[in-house]
């Protein structure tokens, strides 16, 4: 299958579940808000009115899918698929709304308490309630993984959450007809708390990610073994992650090849590269860089061991790469990867001092790398 047609299905995917959600959702805050209108119940208002944040979610979720899908134009070459990210942005803010509002009239209720007047029927619809809710987020974050929609997976992550709203409403409902004791309005003012923290999770979490995040470890090692068993291949580094949306990973790296390799073996190289890392990861391999690595003289080893721990020696140094002798010209070449620390600048020049210093009839000429991946 093509990655358009990928990128189709995905999206007629997202937008079938969340439709699914917008008509269970509406069903629900329908019956709720009868319910609750009827026994005077703020928990049950409040829950439908939740519900009613939820399909208004599911809209948001299908216009975000719609644009993000957007074919890649001249002033945004590497597509849209960003806005999936901003689409979960929009809906944790609109769950942090709801939080707050249910905090409000909770606190409202406490100070003019009101005698609800539960019947069965209540409980048996706030019951189904919970079932239902407790089944679409569930189904919203199962598709939401498998298809790499933020968006969706937030969306079930809130439903899931509801469930466990309503369920307390029944809870409180229960004990209410047993003891004739209210709780239901302090119940609604922890439940809108625990509301808002999870909003400003969710919240917290999105902007992360349109951030840039480091991307996980097993993926950049996974992408890095493929890299290194492509023959020639005698090390891969710089692996440098780019998330244009869900399912647009892209990413750059460094390889190093034995110093003899002409460009026609190069080009099959990275060629092969970037084929099998799409197929394996679906990640698009969009720049290669070469090292080249010394192979006609003998004597590299026991430099290149030597450099090796010297700078090893120093605090915060994770990686030297990329390390090359020119002894005709009298130079070295290498990279260090240094560790996220305020004075790594310090340590790269320490560094590179205490390596001119074992080499002073060479040149040192080094580059400073973060650790971007793992």
């Amino acid at each position: 299958m093509s990655e358009d047609s990928k990128q189709v299905l995905r999206g007629k995917t997202i937008i079938r579940t969340s439709i699914i959600g917008i008509i269970a959702n509406c069903l629900l805050a329908g019956f709720k808000l009868v319910v609750g209108m009827i026994s005077g119940s703020i928990a049950i208002v409040l829950d439908a009115v939740n519900n009613l944040s939820d399909a208004l979610s599911s809209v948001i979720t299908i216009i975000g899918t719609a644009l993000a899908g957007k074919a890649p134009d001249k002033k945004h070459p590497y597509g849209y698929g960003r806005i999936e990210y901003l689409s979960a942005m929009i809906i944790s803010i609109i769950v942090l709304y709801a939080g707050v509002t249910a905090f409000v009239e909770s606190v409202k209720s406490i100070l003019n308490p009101e005698i609800p007047n539960y019947t069965t029927v209540t409980l048996i619809i706030v019951a189904v309630a919970v079932v239902v809710k407790l089944l679409l987020g569930q189904f919203f974050i199962s598709t939401g993984k498998r298809v790499s929609s933020e968006s969706l997976v937030a969306s079930g992550k809130d439903a899931r959450f509801d469930s466990i709203i309503s369920l307390a409403t029944l809870v409180a409902a229960i004990v209410f007809v047993l003891t004739k004791v209210s709780v239901e309005a302090y119940l609604a003012a922890i439940i809108a708390i625990v509301m808002i923290k999870s909003a400003l999770e969710m919240l917290r979490d999105t902007i992360s990610e349109i951030l840039g995040e480091r991307i996980d470890a097993a993926t950049s090692k996974a992408v890095k073994k493929t890299i290194t068993e492509i023959e020639g291949v005698q090390g891969a580094y710089d692996l440098i992650f780019s998330d244009y949306g869900p399912d647009r990973v892209m990413a750059s790296v460094h390889i190093e090849i034995p110093d003899t390799f002409t460009a026609d073996k190069i080009d099959e190289i990275t060629r092969q590269i970037q084929d099998r890392v799409y197929l394996e990861h679906n990640v698009s391999i969009i720049s290669i860089g070469i090292y080249s690595v010394n192979t006609k003289d003998e004597n590299i080893i026991e430099v290149r061991n030597k450099v090796s721990s010297i700078v090893s020696g120093f605090d915060s140094v994770l990686q030297m790469h990329g390390f090359f002798v020119d002894f005709d010209r009298k130079n070295i070449r290498f990279d260090l990867v240094i560790d996220f620390v305020p004075n790594k600048k310090e340590i790269f020049n320490n560094a590179i001092k205490a390596v001119s210093e074992a080499y002073p009839e060479y040149s040192v000429i080094a580059n400073m790398d973060v650790s971007y991946s793992d």
